[in-house]
């Protein structure tokens, strides 16, 4: 069924997992929360370090965000 609904969305069935699906809501939600306890309990996780590993940022994210500190203004 996730298979079907990723081709009607344009999305390669080759990376339709249930798991990704578990790792994209994962990100989005610390994303959108910053709360890792709560995330944690969500995915039913004993251990907040299990639960960074689904939160943890790419190399480009990083980069951006180094980026944008600014610490000399006009």
């Amino acid at each position: 069924m996730m298979k079907d609904l990723a081709e009607k969305a344009g999305v390669s069935k080759e990376k339709v997992f249930p798991h990704n699906l578990r790792h994209l809501f994962a990100r989005e939600f610390y994303k959108q929360t910053h709360d890792i306890v709560k995330l944690a309990s969500i995915l039913g996780h004993s251990s907040i370090e299990t639960t960074r590993i689904y939160t943890k940022e790419t190399e480009e994210e990083c980069r951006e965000y180094i980026e944008r500190i600014s610490f000399i203004r006009d």
